[in-house]
């Protein structure tokens, strides 16, 4: 008998995520990359903007870049 996997991946590949950003958030994105940056995933409010959300590579620290561009490392959000 085959077996398959059952479970679903947890999380898009950060590429496919992209898609959602705007031109100025995937120049930032890739400046910070270079630092070790990581886009984990895009928060998808109702009726608002995606939010990209990005961690260090500590994994201590998270950003959100805003739809300018910019960086807002005070942005709280509830992270699970």
């Amino acid at each position: 008998m085959e077996e398959r996997e059952r479970r679903k991946s947890a999380s898009p590949a950060p590429r496919a995520l992209e898609k959602e950003l705007t031109f100025d958030q995937v120049v930032t994105l890739r400046d910070l990359e270079r630092f070790g940056w990581e886009l984990k995933f895009v928060r998808r409010p109702p009726f608002q903007p995606p939010i990209p959300v990005i961690f260090d590579p500590d994994r201590k620290h998270y950003a959100v870049i805003k739809e300018d561009g910019s960086l807002d490392e005070a942005e709280s959000l509830n992270i699970r």
